[in-house]
């Protein structure tokens, strides 16, 4: 069982400021990602926010325009600034909030931090422009970047006392990560590919046709792109349904928090599936209004009560 501390007795100023700067940068920042945190209790919320800003400093270095050799310097030099976060050597009147933050939520929360230097690593190997032969070439990536925050978060999350199969929580939360992970390469497969990455399988590439890549607005001439798309959705899907096994080990909060962001993920990858090409022409996202909905239904429970009453005939 993985518990977590509810609430702190008292949070100091410095805290407090490094923790709204953690919030402000992700509701700026990570608009699916904060509709689902928005559930979460105040000590857990602020957590989860630290956690996305360092991750998202890590991503904002792989993404941006430095050259490659620089880049990797800087990731290092992030790597150093999480190992003095780790070894509880920042202070809190540190000028950096997000080194404050995330100080702080390790000390009140069992995060293993190590899923940061993961992140590091895969982020590396965006630097370094690594592609992916194979699906269990790519999982690998998928397990550092975003794997291993899902491990993360169940360190802030926690599992309920009590919970059935409760040891394979960590297991969960890494697959539903590469589900995430999954739907968000189908859905920035033009943008990334105008950046010059390609991670969808070498492999899943050729069998349907796709090998040229995509350098604009419609498929390859002659490729099966629908056929390519439709297959990584069923894969994905069967992440979701996998990674989907850790709500009713979780809180009602918590859960509510896992639901809602994962429910935005299947929304998309429902619309990806409709129109594959669409993923071509822009980026494909939700209205708001959809969005609170499928917050309201994580809220009220009904993932979690659909995957238990799963789970149960499974077994029976």
């Amino acid at each position: 069982m993985i518990r977590t501390v509810e609430s702190e007795q008292h949070v100091s100023a410095p805290v407090l400021a490094a923790y709204s700067y953690c919030e402000a940068v992700t509701g700026q920042q990570a608009r699916n990602f904060a509709y689902g945190i928005r559930l979460l209790p105040t000590s857990k919320r602020r957590a989860m926010s630290a956690l996305y800003a360092f991750s998202r400093r890590v991503d904002d270095i792989g993404d941006g325009t430095l050259a490659p050799d620089v880049k990797a310097v800087r990731l290092e030099e992030t790597r150093a600034l999480l190992a003095r976060v780790r070894a509880g050597d920042v202070a809190e009147d540190d000028t950096d909030p997000v080194a404050v933050a995330l100080g702080h939520t390790a000390e009140y929360f069992p995060v293993p931090l190590g899923g940061l230097d993961e992140l590091i690593d895969g982020v590396l190997m965006d630097v370094r422009g690594e592609t992916y032969e194979t699906w269990d070439d790519l999982k690998v990536y998928c397990r550092c970047v975003a794997g291993a925050i899902g491990r993360l978060s169940l360190g802030v999350f926690g599992t309920e006392p009590g919970a059935r199969g409760a040891e394979r929580a960590p297991e969960y939360a890494d697959t539903l990560g590469l589900a995430l992970q999954l739907t968000n390469i189908l859905r920035d497969v033009r943008e990334d590919a105008e950046g010059g990455r390609t991670y969808l399988p070498a492999d899943d590439l050729a069998k349907f046709g796709c090998s040229a890549g995509f350098d604009g607005p419609t498929p390859p001439q002659g490729s099966d792109f629908a056929g390519l798309v439709h297959f990584e959705v069923r894969r994905a899907r069967a992440l979701f349904a996998e990674g989907y096994r850790l709500l009713p080990m979780l809180d009602r909060r918590s859960g509510a928090c896992v639901a809602a962001m994962a429910g935005i993920y299947r929304r998309l990858l429902d619309r990806i599936e409709r129109e594959p090409e669409a993923v071509l022409r822009g980026r494909v996202s939700l209205p708001g209004h959809e969005k609170a909905y499928v917050a309201v239904r994580g809220l009220s429970g009904l993932d979690a009560r659909h995957v238990s009453r799963r789970t149960v005939r499974r077994r029976v």
